[in-house]
C-alpha cells in the first residue's frame, strides 16, 4: 500500500486514534444515490452532495427576478440538485472557471435537465473570486452554492500520483484561495440571500478556519445559519460528513449563511 510519511503525519494530528479508521473509510466505495428529483433521469451522487446542495434554502429566488449562482459548478452534481428544485421563473448561474471541467458541466446538464430547465441554467467560465472586485455585480445573487476547490483528501488516497505530489503547502495553499472565493461570493450575495459553503476537506483550516473568518470580518453584516440536515458531526459554523461514521457518505463540509435584510450590500 503507497504511502506519504507527511500525509499520514498531518491527518494523525488532526484526527488522532480515529485517523486509521477513517482512513481505510476514505478508500472504501462512496454511499451513492441515483437522484433524479426534477431531472429527466437519476445522476448518480454522493449522500452528502445531496445534501449540501438541498442546504440551499427552497425560498430562495421566488421573486421573478431571481438569480442563483453555482460559484463552482463542475461536474455538475450538485447544481442537477439545485437546477431539479427551481421554482417561479428562477434562473441558475453554473459557473465554471476550468475549460475542461465546464465541457464536462455542460454534458451533464444537457443529459439530466428537460427543455424547460435548461433553458433557466446558463453556463460561465469566469474567476468568481475576481468577481467579487467588481462592485456593480454586488448584490446580484439571492442564493449562492459555494463547493469550493479544496484537498479533496478522499481523491489524493485514491491515486498514487496525487499521494506522491502532496505536502503540507496545499491546505494552505487551498484556504487562501478558498478565503478569496467566500469572501466574494458574500459581496456577490444580496441581503436577505443565503450563502451555502462546501467542501470535501478534512483539514479544519479549510473548512471551519475559512467559515469563521467570513464571521470575523463582517460581524454583524453576516448571520450563521446552521444547515437543517443532522447526519453527520457538529463542527464549528455547520456540520462535516465523515465516511467512517456516514456509511462512506463524505467527507463533506457545510455551513450555512445569511446576509441580513436591510443590512449592506459589502
Amino acid at each position: 500500500m503507497v504511502r506519504n510519511a507527511a500525509f499520514e503525519a498531518h491527518y494523525r494530528d488532526i484526527y488522532g486514534s480515529r485517523w486509521e479508521t477513517l482512513r481505510e473509510s476514505l478508500l472504501a466505495p462512496v454511499r451513492s444515490v441515483a437522484y433524479g428529483e426534477g431531472l429527466v433521469k437519476p445522476y448518480l451522487l454522493d449522500y452528502a452532495s445531496v445534501l449540501a446542495a438541498r442546504s440551499l434554502p427552497p425560498e430562495t429566488g421566488q421573486e421573478e427576478t431571481a438569480e442563483i449562482l453555482d460559484a463552482c459548478a463542475a461536474p455538475g452534481g450538485k447544481t442537477l440538485v439545485i437546477a431539479g428544485r427551481l421554482r417561479g421563473k428562477t434562473r441558475l448561474l453554473a459557473n465554471e472557471f476550468s475549460t475542461e471541467r465546464r465541457r464536462r458541466l455542460l454534458a451533464v446538464l444537457d443529459g439530466h435537465l428537460d427543455a424547460e430547465k435548461r433553458a433557466r441554467v446558463r453556463v460561465s467560465g469566469f474567476d468568481a473570486a475576481a468577481l467579487g472586485g467588481r462592485r456593480n455585480e454586488w448584490g446580484r445573487f439571492d442564493g449562492i452554492l459555494l463547493d469550493a476547490p479544496c484537498s479533496a483528501e478522499r481523491h489524493v488516497l485514491g491515486s498514487a500520483a496525487a499521494l506522491a505530489r502532496w505536502t503540507e503547502a496545499r491546505p494552505r495553499f487551498l484556504a487562501r484561495r478558498q478565503w478569496a472565493l467566500l469572501s466574494a461570493a458574500f459581496l456577490l450575495l444580496k441581503p436577505g440571500g443565503s450563502l451555502v459553503y462546501v467542501t470535501c476537506a478534512l483539514d479544519p483550516r479549510e473548512n471551519d478556519g475559512v467559515a469563521g473568518r467570513l464571521l470575523e470580518k463582517y460581524g454583524a453584516a453576516v448571520s450563521l445559519d446552521r444547515p437543517d440536515f443532522t447526519e453527520g458531526e457538529a463542527a464549528g459554523c455547520g456540520r462535516i460528513i465523515l465516511p467512517d461514521s456516514s456509511d462512506g457518505s463524505g467527507p463533506l463540509y457545510v455551513a450555512r449563511f445569511r446576509k441580513p435584510n436591510g443590512g449592506p450590500a459589502s
